[in-house]
């Protein structure tokens, strides 16, 4: 067999000439300088890791590392010159290890490895030894479950099992009470006395609202469950609404399962196919591979039988597919004889000029086969192309960088590279989520699984966001339609202080501009998008038009633009500048009940109705399905993304879970037995990166009012815009605000139109005067006298015949004819037109400041 001679491309990079900041291999290829000396081989022949390579800077290293024990040293000794006893213990290099610096975690024993401090009992081995997973145990007041889980002492023997195991929930000496002024409902919850027989069923089995207590027929449905539904609407039994047109489709909307109930059993016929909804279709279009079933069940399990494709199979000229083996073996097996081709059996194509490939040549039973090394592709039968690996979003967790034949992983500022799972976690505090479970809002650490209540006695909280760095959790409760705000310290806690409390019907998604200290939220109520200065005094509606259902959304305070979910008829994600403006669909096809549009580079979201989390770009494209499933995905609700982690909450199965961001796998259960979960966030500083807020040298930009940021569309757009109050303009400084046109339910009248209305209303106007004044002056009027009708008629009577209008005229004494009345009347006429025109004029402009 032929072996192919170096590939040429060798000879190329042999003549390159590498940057100062390139590392140059001794085949002549260039690779960065940091990957040098750093445990993985770049160049082809391994120089970079070479011995001779990484010697001389592991004794850099040494040096490096001995000047600055020695600087610590001294600056310690100098500090600590009066004491009169100094115990010190310096290791020296030559001892061979490590040393870790303090933020790092010291594996121990002979693995000689650091790791981050914040990866300690973080439920993960990054020693090799597990060190790092050792002794941990919860903090001074809290209760350890049996599986380690870490519980805060009011979560336990309160009804619920929150371990996940019951071990909370064992060993309770006796029922639990409820205090005072508590409500003890039917399944021994415990609900503040208050919130009894408000219309809002705050119990689970809604005896909070029951006759018994509340007389009548009690109140079973909360506001969000409406007493009637829409035309386009069915009612569930519990009270809730969902779309008719979700009754009976084989997927339970209802939280009682309610509309797949008395469904009538649908059937096929035996030429058809039936869906797993019960939907039929033609028995041809299954496997046909397109989805012609709304489930996607039609083309599940399809094998193509007649493939024939390998190394191990052959595949006749007539259609046959025989065994490799039995080709060229001097029997017939295929019926054309096309497996025993005389002149190609036992011939090596791939000695003559290695058969035309550039790479490698496999020669076959028959002809011959081209193939590429490792990090190749074949870009036509013959020639091999590099392989672009960063295509793939699951090739990295985070940076991708593509190399000629090969590429290379890194991770973002502010995180490091786990050596065992090559995933970048990130470095400093551990993180944790926050949720919302209708009554209270509740922390997880995600590290030492710490569990805990942050707020308590909420009414309805819904939607949530954070502001990391000032230690400050903002949320809605819809029940009170107010938005709240809860700071938190080591030294003192706050009480929940209302922000916004007035005009509000339904926020449901909430979101905060970190950078410029705005507030962002939708309202389902009133179908708007607002915003407010974050102390709530200043608040503006962004938009009000063209919005039938929307709900959650996010914000990117760096580039300027907001991402929100719509759940009307016609369901979608859009797009806008922070300041309302270049407002765009993102995301409109197969899409139905969108919700919690998550960003991190990538735009996320989960869909309620077709069970699934997917994302796109940040410009609509490269969609991708990270989870779909109706088994693990009930009624997902909202989700957020940190490392390669997803979380989400699910309001069917009342629980908070976790899966990979790349493989949709490895899912698992982080808070089960909850009361209604809806928002969920991510606790970190590298979930808001600090960034530069341009506004000039005066304060708040310059602006009267609100100071929001502009979308960075080019590089010459601007960095923000003011705002003003609803009902104001901006003035012609474009910052100050001066009386505008007055918003009515967010719809503004447009001057264009008001223009228009203006100059056709005096058109007609001068049009109608026109033809009035040529009628007048064209109509003659005569009077005479009759003698046989006076005769008849007595002595003092005239007759008379008018043409035209003649009403000025009708008891002269002088019986001859006389000038037209409309020469005579010509001042009024004219005073007549211009009292048409200043009434047109001012009807128009009263129509102009509505």
């Amino acid at each position: 067999m032929f072996t192919s001679p170096e590939p040429c491309w060798l000879v190329v990079f042999s003549r390159k000439t590498c940057a100062p900041s390139e590392f140059a291999c001794l085949n002549g290829q260039c690779v960065p300088g940091r990957w040098r000396c750093d445990g993985e081989p770049e160049c082809p022949d391994g120089s970079d890791e070479a011995e001779a390579t990484c010697s001389k800077k592991r004794v850099q290293r040494w040096l490096s590392v001995v000047v600055v024990i020695v600087v610590m040293v001294a600056v310690f000794l100098w500090a600590h010159r009066n004491t009169p006893l100094i115990s010190l213990s310096v290791l020296s290099p030559s001892t061979g290890k490590q040393t870790c610096p303090p933020e790092k975690f010291d594996c121990g024993g002979s693995t000689n490895k650091c790791v981050s401090l914040s990866w300690r009992c973080d439920g993960e081995k990054d020693c090799e030894n597990g060190a790092d997973e050792q002794d941990c145990a919860c903090p001074s007041g809290e209760f350890m479950c049996a599986n380690r889980k870490c519980l805060a002492t009011v979560y336990v023997c309160d009804g619920d099992d929150d371990c996940g195991d019951g071990s909370d929930e064992l060993k309770c000496s006796s029922p639990l009470t409820c205090g005072p002024n508590h409500l003890r409902c039917n399944t021994s919850e415990c609900v503040p006395l208050m919130w009894s027989c408000d219309g809002d069923p705050d119990c689970s089995d809604g005896s909070d609202e029951g006759p018994e207590r509340c007389g009548g027929d009690g109140v079973p449905y909360p506001p969000s469950r409406r007493a009637n539904c829409t035309v386009g609407e069915f009612r569930c039994a519990n009270g809730e609404c969902v779309r008719l047109a979700w009754k009976c489709d084989g997927d339970p909307d209802c939280k009682d399962k309610s509309d797949e109930s008395d469904c009538p059993l649908l059937t096929c016929r035996p030429d058809e196919f039936q869906c797993g909804d019960g939907s039929c279709i033609h028995g041809t279009k299954q496997c046909n591979k397109v989805h012609d079933c709304p489930d996607h069940s039609d083309e599940a399990g399809c094998v193509n039988a007649t493939k024939c494709e390998g190394p191990l199979k052959f595949l006749c000229k007539n259609g046959e597919c025989i065994d490799s083996a039995k080709v060229c073996d001097s029997v017939k097996d295929c019926k054309d004889r096309s497996d025993e081709p005389k002149k190609e059996c036992g011939l090596n194509e791939c000695m003559i000029n290695n058969g035309g490939c550039s790479h490698v040549c496999m020669d076959r039973p028959i002809g011959f086969e081209c193939q590429c090394p490792t990090g190749y592709q074949l870009l036509d039968k013959k020639t091999c192309g590099d392989i672009d690996e960063c295509e793939n979003p699951d090739a990295c967790s985070q940076i991708c960088i593509n190399y000629k034949g090969d590429f290379k992983c890194e991770c973002y500022e502010g995180y490091e590279m786990d050596p065992v799972t090559k995933t970048c976690k990130a470095e400093g505090k551990s993180p944790y989520l926050l949720f919302t479970n209708r009554h209270e809002i509740r922390r997880l650490d995600l590290v030492k699984r710490d569990y805990s209540q942050v707020v308590s006695t909420q009414k309805n909280a819904v939607a949530l966001d954070l502001d990391v760095a000032n230690n400050r959790v903002f949320w809605c409760d819809r029940f009170h339609r107010k938005i709240y705000r809860y700071t938190r310290s080591r030294n003192l806690s706050l009480d929940s202080v209302p922000l916004v409390d007035s005009a509000l019907q339904s926020p449901v998604g909430l979101a905060l501009d970190w950078l410029q200290h705005n507030l962002y939220w939708t309202d389902s109520g009133d179908k708007s998008i607002s915003v407010a200065s974050v102390d709530g005094t200043k608040r503006r509606v962004l938009i009000s038009t063209e919005l039938s259902e929307p709900r959650a959304i996010a914000l990117d305070p760096h580039h300027g633009f907001m991402y929100w979910s719509d759940w009307g008829t016609q369901a979608k994600i859009e797009k806008a500048g922070m300041n309302g403006v270049d407002r765009q669909v993102l995301v409109s096809d197969n899409i139905v009940w969108p919700n919690a549009p998550f960003l991190i580079r990538r735009l996320y979201w989960v869909d309620s109705k077709l069970h699934l989390i997917a994302s796109v770009d940040l410009n609509g494209a490269h969609r991708r399905t990270h989870l779909s499933s109706a088994e693990r995905l009930g009624q997902p609700y909202a989700l957020a993304v940190f490392e390669d982690r997803i979380y989400w909450t699910d309001r069917e199965r009342e629980a908070v879970f976790t899966a990979n961001r790349l493989t949709g796998q490895d899912i698992h259960t982080l808070a089960e037995h909850l009361n209604d979960p809806h928002d969920i966030v991510v606790f970190h500083q590298l979930r808001q990166p600090q960034g530069v807020c341009n506004l000039g040298s005066m304060a708040n930009g310059g602006c009267e009012y609100l100071c929001l940021k502009a979308p960075q569309i080019t590089e010459h757009s601007p960095k923000y815009t003011c705002a003003c109050p609803d009902g104001q303009d901006l003035g012609p400084d474009m910052r100050g605000c001066v009386p505008g046109e007055s918003i009515n339910k967010g719809h503004l009248v447009s001057r264009p139109i008001v223009s228009v209305l203006l100059v056709f209303g005096l058109l007609c106007a001068g049009v109608y005067l026109v033809w009035r004044n040529w009628r007048r002056n064209s109509t003659k009027s005569m009077n005479f006298d009759n003698p046989v009708y006076r005769k008849t008629t007595g002595e003092g009577e005239e007759d008379e015949i008018h043409i035209g209008r003649t009403d000025a005229m009708g008891h002269h004494t002088h019986h001859h004819t006389y000038p037209s009345a409309g020469i005579l009347s010509q001042p009024d006429s004219i005073v007549e037109s211009f009292f048409c025109i200043h009434s047109c004029v001012k009807c128009v402009s009263s129509v102009s400041n509505i």
